[in-house]
């Protein structure tokens, strides 16, 4: 009898001593993998959960650059805008004094034929002051008659339609003027119609 409890005893010990062994390479095993397979992602975690400023500068780094990215964005679609609206109004603005321009023709043809015992008459008086305002108006706008008579002619200001034989005048002076001619803001919105001396 007691060498059965010797035996039982003695295989009790040697169970619990395996065991041991077993739990203990289980520790070393599982000690060992982890290291091993530990991530970049982990290991960039593991470091953010260190160092919050650090990751909270960063953050904060890539917030600031997206803001000047959105602004800059927005600056440009500003100026694209402001350039857009600015071409339209000066689109919309030549139509309108290509078409107001033949009244004003009218007008100087009006009063230049205008007999000279009549030009103190109340109704041409207020012809010409309704072309003076007229013409204002438009000189405002940034509108002006192109210098043709006596100058010399300028392909770029002029249309020829006529040329003149005479010795008197230099080569290439614009003689007489049939159509007068108009800038906007630099730009020509009507040729001046020009006879030029050869």
């Amino acid at each position: 009898m007691d060498e059965e409890l010797k035996k039982e005893a003695e295989d009790r010990k040697e169970e619990t001593a395996q065991a041991e062994e077993a739990g203990a390479e289980a520790a070393a095993e599982g000690s060992e993998s982890p290291a091993a397979e530990e991530t970049p992602e982990a290991a960039g975690a593991e470091k953010a959960e260190k160092d919050p400023l650090a990751a909270a500068q960063e953050e904060n780094k890539e917030l600031n650059d997206r803001l000047l990215r959105q602004m800059a964005e927005f600056e440009n679609f500003r100026k694209r805008t402001e350039k857009e609206k600015s071409a339209m109004f000066d689109m919309g603005a030549r139509t309108v004094i290509e078409k107001i321009l033949p009244v004003i023709d009218n007008f100087e043809r009006g009063l230049d034929g205008v007999p000279a015992e009549a030009k103190n008459d109340t109704f041409v008086d207020g012809m010409d002051k309704i072309y003076k305002q007229l013409m204002k108006e438009l000189t405002d706008l940034g509108v002006k008659p192109i210098e043709a008579k006596g100058q010399p002619f300028n392909p770029d200001l002029h249309n020829a339609v006529m040329h003149i034989d005479d010795d008197t005048i230099d080569e290439n002076t614009v003689v007489e003027e049939f159509q007068k001619g108009y800038t906007f803001r630099d730009s020509i919105v009507r040729y001046s119609m020009v006879k030029v001396a050869n």
